[in-house]
Order: C-alpha cells, then sequence, then structure tokens
C-alpha cells in the first residue's frame, strides 16, 4: 500500500481542506495521513473563523507520521502564517520526502484569505524551492509572480517565473480564464497543454485541493509527473461533472463518484448536481 501525507488547514464541511485530501487519496488508491495546520469553521458558503495549531503540535504530527510510517509523497496545502510555513519549511528539509506537491492555498471559495500577506514572501523564498510540483490557480499565480494573468502567453511567462523561484515544476491552472479550463504544465524544459472541458455548475469547492492531491496520490502510485497529472485532470473533471448540490453555497465535488457508480449504491447518472 503507497502512502501519501497532507500537510493543511481542516474543512469543517468536509469539501476542502484535509477532508477533500483524505477522500481524494482513499479514491486514488493510496493510504492518506493528515498534519492539521488550521482548523476552519467552514460551510459552503463563508469560513466563519480560523485557529492555527500550536506549532508544537504541527511538529509533533509530522514526527509521530515520519518516524514511523513510510510516506511515499507529501501533499501541502493551507499554512496560514509565517510561522507554519518556516516550521514545515524545516520539517521537510530534515525528513526529504521524495514528492512533494505545493497547492498555495490563499484564498476560500467564498473569498476568505487564508494565508496571511507576510506569510506569502515565506511561501515563495522557504517552500517553492523545495517542491516537485507547484499547483496554483490563476490569482495565485499573479500574487507569486506580481504579474497580471490574462490569456495562454500570460500563463506561459508566469509558469517560467515560478519555475525560476526553484520550483522543480508547475502545473497552473487554467479554469478561472475565459473558455475551456486548460491547465499548463512546465518543468523548465517541457511545455504542456493540459486539456479540459467547462462544466457548469456551481459547485466546486475544493477543486484545488483535490487537484493536487490527486497529483500527489498518483506521484505516490510511482507515475511520472506528466502521468500523475494526466489521471489527477480525469479524476477531478470527473468529480465536477458528478458534483454535490449539498449546501446554500458552492457544493463539494463527488470524490467518490467511481466507487459509488462501480458498486451500484446509487444511479448517479440521475445525481448529477443542478447546474
Amino acid at each position: 500500500m503507497n502512502t501519501a501525507l497532507t500537510i493543511a488547514g481542516s474543512d469543517s464541511g468536509g469539501g476542502a481542506g484535509i477532508q477533500a485530501d483524505l477522500k481524494t487519496f482513499a479514491a486514488n488508491g493510496v493510504f492518506g495521513m493528515s498534519v492539521i495546520t488550521a482548523v476552519t469553521a467552514q460551510n459552503t458558503m463563508e469560513v466563519r473563523s480560523v485557529q492555527d495549531i500550536h506549532l508544537s503540535i504541527i511538529k509533533d504530527q509530522i514526527d509521530a507520521v515520519f518516524e514511523d510510517i513510510p510516506v511515499d509523497a507529501v501533499k501541502i496545502g493551507m499554512l496560514s502564517s509565517t510561522a507554519t510555513v518556516a516550521m514545515i519549511t524545516e520539517n521537510m528539509k530534515k525528513y526529504k520526502p521524495f514528492h512533494i506537491v505545493l497547492d498555495p492555498v490563499m484564498v476560500s471559495k467564498g473569498g476568505s484569505h487564508l494565508l496571511q500577506k507576510e506569510a506569502i514572501e515565506a511561501l515563495i523564498e522557504k517552500l517553492i524551492p523545495l517542491a516537485s510540483i507547484v499547483t496554483p490557480n490563476i490569482p495565485e499565480a499573479e500574487v507569486l509572480t506580481g504579474q497580471v494573468i490574462e490569456g495562454e502567453e500570460d500563463m506561459i511567462a508566469a509558469s517560467k517565473q515560478i519555475v525560476g523561484l526553484g520550483a522543480k515544476a508547475v502545473l497552473l491552472k487554467g479554469g478561472h480564464l475565459q473558455g475551456e479550463p486548460n491547465d499548463l504544465f512546465y518543468d523548465g524544459e517541457t511545455t504542456l497543454w493540459i486539456k479540459g472541458k467547462r462544466i457548469e455548475t456551481k459547485n466546486t469547492h475544493g477543486t484545488g485541493c483535490t487537484l493536487s492531491s490527486a497529483i500527489a496520490a498518483n506521484l505516490a502510485k510511482g507515475m511520472n509527473l506528466e502521468e500523475a497529472i494526466q489521471r489527477g485532470k480525469q479524476y477531478i473533471t470527473t468529480a465536477i461533472q458528478y458534483s454535490l448540490s449539498l449546501g446554500s453555497g458552492h457544493g463539494p465535488t463527488n470524490h467518490f463518484y467511481e466507487l459509488y457508480k462501480n458498486a451500484g449504491y446509487l444511479d448517479m447518472e440521475s445525481e448529477v448536481s443542478n447546474r
């Protein structure tokens, strides 16, 4: 059994963060473990409050996992503060996991800031150079690069700049642009467009967490970066296509659609969420 560790915040609504990561790991055939960096009081409409976990507890969680269970890949999500970024950096250097997928979570689907402004520079300087791949969306990439991204040429330029910050590779997600949600993979040599299909739904809570976790799971199973991304893209597309109309805001993706379909639990073709 391959394993993956998520280091991220908890989403009480279950659609993003640690909860989405662990569901994604399970759906993609790896054993999931977690280090919780913050607890959010969150649902499909809003983030009501955030409580950072004490640094000593974060460190203890990391040590407890790495000292006992082999870790094939790490996915890093919400970190919130500069001190948390520094703590995670220190421990990634200590344990040296072979794969690190960094999803630079900055703002929730409802618009709440999840990464403090002063922590952004720490993320850029300390964690990006350790990443096997960074998976920003367009707004996150604009913050990381200081550039406006309005089209494919801008995406290419931003991807090169992010790799220039020290990341081994970047997957710049194009869902915030008009047209099809095509993502761009760049590793300093290869430029590859990962084609997507626009699905009209409001239920996209946790899509970034889910995609990055799927990539981490695929890397844990031994896939190369390009294959891990292609498989991850297929997984998130299906999860969005059969997303769930839960709550009054942005509902979650359907992490276990294939499992439910294959097990015959539900007639999922009739359960496609309201568009």
